[in-house]
């Protein structure tokens, strides 16, 4: 439509009030704007084939929707994907920088899944992953003809499937730490410098809570310092959080956990009263090191990891290092809940677990449980 076009026309001659509205704006921008407003009107696609003209683009394109809705972790393990996959793209003479994002087809899985089978199942599972979802995102925004089931076949004949490895865990050891960090003598030590008496008695209180909390709740150890006072329903004994994958959920504390929270805060009292913030918004759990000083600063996941290291190799010694991780935690709070109830969908439920089949790897019983089985089983038959 020229500018004499625009200038005639009205809503008597076919035009929806609202697009004569639309022209009316557009006689005051100036021509170049103007063409090129035109232009996008004329043809939508437009504007997002020019934002993604070339495969490397859709690619930069897709990550970004992924950095917004999922993980930074989700978000690496996916870029690691694509380039795997550009370099595969370029084997096969379509150089992502230059190649139209229209040329690309599903046919390319398959010298993908031929490169990937000298990785290890979890990583193909994962890598193929992340391609699936950048051919679903071309279909959706109809940048190339993709055809989804052809991609799902493809994927799903070629592929191998992870090798179950069922979680193994020292429960006896396990239990043997929660029950020394009861008494809080275990984890005071000297403060070698006079000025650190403080740091190391808070330490103390703060790790023995921050110890029982995941072993009684569940949490992530990233979900664990990211809580704040405020969090913590202390008459239901629960907390909403945002879990994994930005997801809203309930996690309970029993009594032993709360307990111990209570007990770390009320050695922490003054300092938190100095902040002159509001309780609620003070971190559950701080840090308490020169870095941090008087002030209330909440803990990384890394700190989380450090305190079950040093406690660790504390209390139970320096061989049981890496035996005890933060997530040893978690997948006793799954064991005792099963052993507890017998229920897979309750585990599953207070784990917080998207599939029952992450939840059902926990019930794998550990040699020790079945020798302890056996031997009562036929003992008690042999002595009949």
């Amino acid at each position: 439509m020229g500018e004499r076009g625009i200038a005639s026309a009205s809503p008597r001659n076919g035009i929806s009030p609202l697009m004569f509205s639309i022209i009316i704006l557009i006689e005051n921008i100036d021509k170049s704007r103007k063409i090129r407003i035109m232009s996008a009107m004329t043809d939508p696609s437009a504007v997002s084939e020019a934002k993604t003209s070339t495969i490397s683009d859709a690619m930069r394109a897709y990550l970004r929707m992924v950095e917004r809705s999922r993980s930074r972790h989700t978000m690496l393990a996916y870029k690691n994907a694509l380039q795997v996959f550009s370099e595969i793209l370029k084997k096969q003479s379509l150089d992502p920088v230059s190649t139209p994002i229209g040329n690309l087809t599903e046919d390319l899985i398959s010298p993908l899944t031929d490169y990937l089978s000298v990785f290890s199942p979890a990583t193909e599972q994962l890598y193929l992953q992340a391609v699936k979802g950048f051919f679903l995102y071309l279909d959706s925004e109809r940048l190339a003809g993709i055809n989804q089931s052809r991609v799902a076949v493809l994927i799903r004949q070629r592929s191998r499937r992870p090798g179950v490895r069922y979680p193994q865990f020292p429960s006896n050891d396990i239990e043997r730490l929660l029950a020394a960090v009861e008494d809080i003598e275990n984890l005071l030590v000297p403060a070698g410098d006079p000025d650190e008496t403080l740091n190391v008695k808070l330490r103390a209180y703060r790790d023995r809570a921050f110890l029982i909390t995941l072993a009684d709740t569940g949490f992530r150890v990233h979900e664990a310092c990211n809580l704040r006072r405020g969090d913590i329903d202390w008459n239901d004994q629960r907390a909403i959080i945002i879990g994994k994958g930005n997801k809203q959920a309930v996690v309970r504390f029993t009594s032993r956990s709360l307990q111990a929270i209570k007990d770390y805060l009320t050695q922490r009292a003054q300092l938190d009263g100095d902040t002159g913030r509001q309780l609620s918004s003070l971190p559950l759990f701080a840090r308490h090191d020169k870095g941090a000083g008087k002030k209330i600063k909440p803990m990384t996941p890394t700190t989380g990891r450090n305190i079950v290291r040093e406690r660790v190799e504390q209390i139970l010694g320096r061989e049981m290092i890496g035996k005890i991780t933060p997530h040893s935690f978690r997948h006793y709070f799954v064991t005792t809940v099963l052993r507890g109830t017998g229920n897979l969908k309750i585990a599953q439920e207070l784990a917080r677990h998207k599939n029952i089949q992450v939840t059902q790897r926990y019930t794998h019983l550990s040699d020790d449980e079945l020798d302890k089985a056996y031997h009562e089983v036929f003992e008690r038959k042999s002595k009949k």
